[in-house]
């Protein structure tokens, strides 16, 4: 494997954590890795909501950790919590100053929405539902002007390197297939997604596959909370891979649950009926689903307003033709966001000397058992910059990184990965129990089997043994993580921990196949 040497910080992922750890980074040199175009193919652009921050006189940062605390169900870290929405209102100042159109009313204030689980409105917002586009645009625009960051759009890092126990660069591979090129660097930040991808029905990029996460995992991260995948109550179930998502902002403007009599199944499920904590909302519409009764999001008191306020949703409706001003949205709840990641410390050091990761694809301790609706982009700015001034912004000058142009190899075969999809669904959905998870585990393992020499493959099928390992380990239904046949919580709360060798050991060995 050739070895190309670089002074300059490599960034794993190319979405709003790295693009903004990329320019507190500077002056100092950064190698950026972005599998597609920037800007493209990140969960951040397709972000709706907004980010959640104490903006109100109102309002106040302990409050909105309070919120945070309460939703996480008993093992959000509360020193991260207060942490976090302290920073918060600095972080929506900066990229105010750095031309994020915030909605802003008359008088100059930042409109707020309220989403569920918020004690009031404090999601942050453009243009109703285009948050994460526009910062994306911000944020793209002032890493195109940066001097100090050089983007290699077009290839994907497919695993770490290391030297003795510390992290000493990366591999990487072009995003069409190919043989790997090795990258020693002084410090990797991984900032590279999450998950939602492995399975069947999710909301996320269709490249967002744990394929960051599980490249730590092999090199030997501790990984935190993995168990915890939140799925979100309302994509909207109109057959398209990935689903497209109605924001929740909808149903914190009026937009009401209903199955196909027309009745309002929420409000026997819960007190804040549609603004629930996801995971109660996710079941709500799971149990419609899978009863046949065929949940839909009543958005009609909205009007035409849906259309002017709302026009990701809008748009997405129009292409499955449906009227959402005229007729309730289908929907179905989709792998959404990952709780869980790479362990970090509050500087978003991994457990791995070298390596720092930040975004979804780390665990900070922020969400907990379930993440409180809006604070995933908010966790990626904190700890975007926190990860950034831990490297250091000193470094030597570095040239620009000329990588070759390796030789084709094959990317992963698309019906494994569909398997993978299709059994992460069936065994780590919404509702889990030993033997599907168990069950889960041994088809994993059979499929990692099938093409064993393709890092990608191996990436994705680590996260998926850590997500069903950690499942199969947390005996209780806590948050996100519902175990039909453990349907209680245990008295003691606490984060989950693990390495993938841990995780291996919970995994069935793949028996042969009878001559």
């Amino acid at each position: 494997m050739r070895m190309i040497r670089t002074d300059r910080v490599v960034i794993v992922g190319a979405g709003l954590a790295a693009l903004y750890a990329a320019l507190v980074l500077a002056p100092r040199p950064v190698l950026m890795i972005s599998p597609d175009p920037l800007g493209q193919g990140a969960s951040s652009a397709w972000a709706q909501g907004g980010v959640a921050a104490a903006m109100d006189p109102a309002d106040s940062p302990a409050l909105h950790s309070a919120d945070t605390l309460r939703a996480g169900a008993g093992i959000v870290d509360p020193d991260i919590a207060r942490m976090v929405t302290t920073e918060a209102r600095d972080h929506i100042l900066t990229l105010t100053r750095m031309g994020t159109p915030f909605d802003r009313n008359a008088s100059g204030d930042y409109v707020l929405s309220r989403e569920a689980a918020h004690s009031l409105a404090r999601v942050v917002r453009v243009k109703g539902d285009q948050a994460g586009a526009c910062i994306m645009r911000a944020l793209v625009a002032a890493v195109r002007a940066a001097p100090s960051v050089q983007v290699v759009e077009g290839w994907v890092a497919t695993g770490l390197l290391r030297d003795g126990g510390r992290v000493s660069g990366v591999r990487l591979a072009l995003a069409s297939g190919s043989v790997c090129v090795a990258v020693a660097a002084p410090a990797v930040l991984i900032a590279g997604g999450g998950s939602g991808g492995l399975y069947a029905v999710t909301t996320n990029p269709p490249r967002i596959r744990g394929e960051t996460l599980g490249m730590a995992a092999r090199a030997g991260a501790a990984v935190a909370d993995a168990e915890f995948v939140q799925f979100h109550p309302t994509a909207i179930a109109c057959g398209a891979d990935p689903a497209p998502l109605a924001t929740e902002a909808l149903r914190g403007e009026g937009a009401h649950l209903v199955n196909a009599a027309g009745v309002r199944f929420m409000t026997a499920l819960h007190p804040d009926a549609e603004l629930a904590p996801r995971d109660i909302v996710a079941r709500g519409v799971y149990g419609e689903t899978r009863a046949g009764r065929r949940p839909a999001l009543d958005c009609r008191k909205l009007g035409a307003r849906i259309h002017s306020d709302f026009p990701a949703v809008a748009a997405a409706c129009a292409r499955a033709g449906i009227d959402p001003a005229r007729q309730p949205i289908p929907v179905a709840a989709a792998a959404h966001y990952h709780m869980g990641g790479i362990a970090t410390d509050a500087d978003g050091r991994s457990s791995l000397p070298g390596l720092w990761a930040c975004g979804e694809a780390a665990s900070t301790g922020l969400h907990g058992a379930n993440r409180l609706a809006s604070n995933g982009l908010l966790e990626a700015l904190v700890f975007a910059r926190r990860a950034a001034l831990s490297i250091g912004r000193n470094g030597p000058p570095a040239a620009p990184v000329a990588l070759p142009r390796p030789a084709p190899a094959p990317l992963p075969d698309l019906a494994l990965v569909a398997g993978l999809r299709q059994s992460m669904t069936a065994g780590a959905g919404v509702l889990r129990d030993a033997p599907g998870l168990t069950d889960t585990l041994r088809t994993i393992a059979v499929i990692e089997a099938a093409q064993p020499d393709c890092p990608q493959l191996a990436n994705m099928t680590a996260t998926a043994t850590l997500i069903c390992a950690a499942a199969l380990a947390r005996r209780e239904s806590r948050g996100a993580h519902c175990r039909t046949d453990c349907p209680d919580p245990l008295p003691l709360a606490r984060r989950s921990r693990m390495t993938l060798a841990q995780a291996l050991d919970l995994r069935p060995i793949p028996q042969p196949e009878p001559s």
